[in-house]
């Protein structure tokens, strides 16, 4: 890919970014990591308490690239066919006819996902884990640009359900919004005094301007030793103390995907440590399962990635 290929990948990153950012303040961090799982072909899950901005952020990004976007408001008596979509039997030709659901579109949010049952949250595995869904026996596939945002409340709110490791193990990447300083919060209630502002959004890329950016994040290099660095991060959760269950290898494709990104993003052609190092625990902390004594203790996922990180011998 030529350089000014890549700097069109990159334009589109910073026009997109600086599009999200006049309606997400003080997210500049969040929605780096949204844009490289976005440019990586993953999907993130926002793990934050309600009114953060979860669902505003998906939105944000929606807008900002002319494409397909559908909300899907995930609730206790959702079923997958509400996911998938559903054949119905049609009187004026006497034939079944498909009706598409709303994974068959380009950016899904899939808000609150963790407030219905763990059957209809299996619904979305193959078509994270393979652009494609099964329905009636027909393998039906999906478009070229498939993102799901997820949002979820923590557990310990009343009517939620854990999501399962196999559907944990479907997001390249899991992290927090968290509460803005005083002043950016002040700052927001300017900006809402009279209307929200995402609501006079215009579209920043349209859908080939980010097919452009995946296909230029692909192109950037990385050393067989930071592979081998990355697999180590990924292999040491599987045998650290306090942990039930590691880190499976598509951590580390996600982690060398979304670090591809980052570099593409931070202006360089080839990935170096640094962009792993930061990607390390928003890519591998949510998919470690912690023994219940290591939990009780106070140890976390997000602190064995930490010290995993620290003891990790970096390539010169």
């Amino acid at each position: 890919m030529t350089h000014a290929n890549l700097e069109a990948a990159r334009e589109t990153y910073r026009q997109i970014a600086h599009n999200i950012s006049k309606i997400m303040r003080g997210q500049d961090t969040a929605t780096r990591h949204l844009l490289a799982a976005l440019a990586a072909g993953g999907h993130v899950l926002l793990e934050d308490y309600p009114g953060t901005g979860k669902t505003t952020l998906a939105k944000a990004l929606a807008k900002s690239i002319d494409a397909d976007f559908k909300r899907l408001q995930f609730t206790p008596d959702l079923l997958p066919s509400d996911i998938l979509g559903v054949s119905i039997f049609d009187q004026r030709d006497q034939q079944f006819h498909f009706h598409e659901g709303p994974v068959f579109t380009n950016i899904l949010l899939a808000d609150e996902i963790n407030r219905a049952s763990p059957r209809t949250q299996s619904a979305l595995l193959e078509a994270m884990g393979e652009g494609q869904v099964s329905v009636e026996g027909v393998r039906r596939n999906l478009s070229e640009l498939f993102f799901v945002i997820a949002t979820e409340n923590p557990v310990e709110f009343r009517g939620t359900y854990p999501l399962p490791e196999a559907q944990m193990d479907r997001f390249a990447m899991q992290f927090t919004l968290g509460y803005v300083s005083p002043a950016e919060e002040v700052a927001i209630l300017t900006a809402q005094e009279h209307s929200h502002p995402i609501d006079d959004l215009k579209p920043a890329a349209t859908l080939a301007d980010v097919i452009a950016l995946k296909r230029a994040v692909e192109t950037v290099r990385m050393s067989d030793e930071l592979k081998r660095y990355a697999v180590d991060l990924v292999a040491a959760t599987r045998t650290a103390p306090g942990v039930q269950l590691g880190a499976s290898p598509r951590a580390s494709i996600a982690l060398m995907k979304t670090a591809q990104a980052m570099a593409l993003f931070e202006g360089l052609d080839f990935v170096a440590p640094e962009q792993l190092q930061k990607l390390a625990v928003p890519v591998i902390a949510h998919r470690v399962v912690m023994e219940p004594q290591a939990r009780f203790s106070g140890l976390t996922a997000r602190g064995v990635v930490e010290e995993i990180l620290k003891k990790t011998k970096v390539p010169a």
